[in-house]
């Protein structure tokens, strides 16, 4: 395995994060409101095949476009990319994406907090996601 030094780049990490998450969820809501049905005075809920377009938006923005560009939109913009720990620079597989995708709530508990205290201590500055997919973000 090629060591690669890494830098945990917290400030980046959280600035993509954020850029994801609220092109997800706004596109989710935007959804709620065009397709959704009323339920009480304030709340939509989606119905029937409707609610797995948020779904699907978060397969596209998390896992698609991270596996077809190298990285997803946030961290695109922020100049930081996910490579496989093995240290070759290649863009990751499916699996990989979803592997770190699905511990995202995970590690964005408590504000980010949980995601912060394990890049902090890991030698590759990882997240748990990362972890579980063998995968580390680089600059």
């Amino acid at each position: 395995m090629t060591f690669i030094e890494t830098q945990p780049h917290i400030g980046r990490r959280i600035v993509a994060g954020s850029i994801d998450y609220t092109i997800i969820y706004a596109l989710s809501f935007f959804t709620m409101m065009l397709l959704g049905v009323q339920v009480n005075f304030d709340a939509n809920q989606l119905n029937n095949a409707f609610s797995l377009i948020p779904i699907g938006f978060w397969i596209l923005m998390a896992i698609i476009i991270e596996i077809t560009a190298g990285a997803t939109i946030g961290n695109l913009i922020v100049g930081l990319r996910a490579i496989p720990i093995n240290g070759q620079y290649r863009k990751l597989t499916f699996l990989e994406s979803l592997k770190r995708h699905l511990l995202d709530p995970v590690d964005m508990f408590f504000f980010g907090l949980v995601g912060i205290i394990v890049m902090k201590n890991t030698p590759y500055n990882q997240r748990i996601g990362d972890l579980w997919a063998k995968t580390m973000v680089i600059k």
